[in-house]
Order: structure tokens, then C-alpha cells, then sequence
């Protein structure tokens, strides 16, 4: 009896163990409200739309211990619509994130599959769509795709591990096309430093046709038809005390776009967060977009964006918050007024988009 007792103690422990060294994690984000447009398509629009402060998702993510300080690791991530309960990112089922890999604490993490990329990872962080304000605070038509417009599929990434605030990686996206490598593929590059109230981070994106193959590195979900597109952009943010303020530059280049010879996007933009309260905090940010297109035997042609957004964040618990928002973008040149996410630009040279939401993580 007792000979039994020991064995079954000896087995709960060892069980108990095993338990600890993997683990695999339920995670989502449901975000909810009402948005006001003042013209989309020389109407105004009212709607009840999801995800927009923060994508709609579900997600498994775990990790399996496999000693030495090495651990396999996958990330499987949905996007979903709340009002339609359709699948997001082309109807793709992990449309968000799907990768599985090894990390180790002294050589860095090499992941497989559907990622973001370098651009997102660094300097998305630091942008106000990218932090607290989410798809309306985007610069126009997310030329910059810090917010996220498109994944890169078939991709390698390398992230390096924490060195005294500063981190680098890359990422690269495999054509999947035999006898072209370079159709359709894409590769990036990132750093940044995080160390006490200072984050600054820098990145490079570069993308070979997106777009123009069912299963390159960018599908059906590319924000541009070009032979070829660079991004490079930089930020910085800084904290004082209740008071984090933040600058991004980013500069975005295409090449043979069809009736465009060329088209160059830049960004300058400023934001500030304040934290009035643990619970209450206000946000504001002001963006600049100049955009330069080289049109086949006509010339060139100029605009610019002038893009001003706010918005307040209450939380109600730890995983539950309401919010407002409201988005002004005024249009000159070739620029349309059409701030991301609304349901299309504006008849003129201006538009307004309001919201109220409530969020909830889990």
C-alpha cells in the first residue's frame, strides 16, 4: 500500500513538471462601435462597425521547454468581424498570425509562416495607430502599412534577444514561384531601444510585385499594385511622468504602377498620450503626408494630407474599456480626403469620422 502511495505521489509530481515545461494560451480581443462619417462617396454614413481601435481576434500561442534554455514555440491567430461573424484577412482562417519555431534566451527566436513585418514589429509601436489610437489615427490609405494593411506570407524571421534595451531582427518572404524568386517576395529589417522613458526604433521594408502571384510573400491583401515597393521609417518616443511624447517619420517609394511611373509617399507625424488617471487617459496626434506621383507623359502631380486626430480611453476593469474618438483629414492636390477605415473618401477635400466603442480582452 504504501509502495502504491509513493508511486502515485512520484507520478503526480512528475506529471506536475511536465505540465510546467509547455504550455499553450486561449487569448482574444473583441472590440465593438457606433462610427460617424461626414462624407463617404458624397454621403454621410452611420454605422455599427468592429475592429477598428484594435483588430478583432482570437488566438492560441504556447511553448514547449526543450532544455538548455531552448523552447519550441507557434502562434496561431484569427481575425474575425463582430457584426457578421466573417473571417477577416481574405477569409483566411489564421489570417492574423501562423508560425511556429525555436528560441533560444542567448541566440535570439526563428520563426516560420505568416508574420508581420519589420515595420510593424519596430516602428508600428511607436506610431499612434500602432499604440493607443488604432485604424482612423492610420497615415492615408496606410502607405506606410504600420498599421498592418497586409502580412507577409512564407516568411523566415529572426529576432534577436534583449541586449541592455536594444533589439534587432529580419525577416524574409519567399516568392514560392519556381524559376522567379524575386516575384512576388519581400524582406525587412528592424531595431529599436527601450530603456526607461526612451524608445526609438528604426526599420526598412522592401517588396518585389506584391500582390501579382496567388502565393507569394503578399497575396490578395497587398495595398499597392508595384513593380516595386520600399518603406523606410524612424520614431521615437519619449515619457515624462503622465506625459509620453512621440515622433515617426516614414518614407514610402514605388516604382511602375501601372499608369504611374512612381509614387512617393512622406510622413511626419507627432502624438502625445496622457495619463490622467490608472484609468482615464487622452490621446492627440497630428500627421503631414506629401505625395509625389510621376505620371506617364504627363508630368508630375502633387497633394498633401493634413490629418488631425483625439481620443479619450476609460477603463472600466483590467480587460474592459470604452472609449471616443474623432479623426479630421483635409485633402489638397491629388490627395482625397479618406482617412482609413471609413467606408470611402470623401466627395471633397475634407472628412470627419466619429466613434464610441467598448473593448474587451480576454
Amino acid at each position: 500500500m504504501k509502495k502504491s502511495l509513493l508511486s502515485a505521489a512520484v507520478l503526480a509530481a512528475f506529471c506536475g513538471v511536465a505540465h510546467a515545461q509547455s504550455s499553450v494560451t486561449l487569448y482574444g480581443v473583441i472590440d465593438e462601435g457606433f462610427n460617424f462619417t461626414s462624407n463617404a462617396g458624397g454621403e454621410r454614413a452611420y454605422q455599427l462597425a468592429s475592429g477598428v481601435l484594435q483588430g478583432n481576434r482570437w488566438g492560441l500561442k504556447g511553448s514547449e521547454d526543450l532544455g538548455g534554455g531552448l523552447k519550441a514555440i507557434f502562434q496561431l491567430e484569427n481575425g474575425f468581424s463582430l457584426n457578421s461573424g466573417a473571417l477577416g484577412q481574405g477569409q483566411r482562417e489564421f489570417g492574423r498570425q501562423a508560425y511556429v519555431g525555436l528560441s533560444s534566451n542567448t541566440v535570439g527566436t526563428i520563426t516560420l509562416g505568416r508574420q508581420y513585418d519589420s515595420m510593424v514589429d519596430y516602428v508600428g509601436p511607436l506610431t499612434a495607430n500602432g499604440s493607443w489610437g488604432g485604424t482612423f489615427f492610420s497615415h492615408p490609405l496606410d502607405n506606410d502599412n504600420t498599421n498592418n494593411s497586409f502580412r507577409i506570407n512564407n516568411s523566415v524571421k529572426y529576432t534577436s534577444v534583449n541586449y541592455g534595451g536594444f533589439n534587432f531582427g529580419g525577416l524574409y518572404g519567399f516568392s514560392n514561384q519556381p524559376g522567379s524568386q524575386k516575384n512576388n517576395r519581400a524582406w525587412s529589417l528592424g531595431a529599436s531601444y527601450d530603456n526607461g522613458p526612451l524608445k526609438a526604433a528604426v526599420a526598412y521594408l522592401h517588396l518585389n510585385r506584391p500582390g501579382t502571384t496567388a502565393y507569394g510573400a503578399v497575396s490578395d491583401d497587398a495595398t499597392f499594385a508595384a513593380g516595386r515597393q520600399r518603406v523606410a521609417g524612424a520614431g521615437l518616443n519619449y515619457a515624462f511622468g503622465m506625459v509620453t511624447l512621440g515622433g515617426v517619420f516614414t518614407y514610402t517609394n514605388l516604382n511602375d504602377t501601372g499608369a504611374l511611373s512612381s509614387l512617393i509617399f512622406t510622413n511626419y507625424e507627432v502624438n502625445a498620450k496622457f495619463a490622467l488617471t490608472p484609468a482615464l487617459s487622452l490621446g492627440a496626434m497630428y500627421d503631414y503626408t506629401h505625395v509625389r506621383a510621376g505620371v506617364q507623359s504627363a508630368g508630375v502631380w502633387k497633394g498633401h494630407w493634413n490629418q488631425f486626430g483625439a481620443m479619450a480611453d476609460y477603463a472600466l476593469s483590467k480587460r474592459t474599456d470604452v472609449y471616443g474618438q474623432m479623426v479630421y483629414q483635409q485633402g489638397q492636390g491629388i490627395a482625397l480626403a479618406d482617412i482609413a477605415g471609413t467606408s470611402g473618401p470623401s466627395s471633397n477635400d475634407h472628412q470627419v469620422v466619429t466613434r464610441v466603442g467598448i473593448r474587451h480582452k480576454f
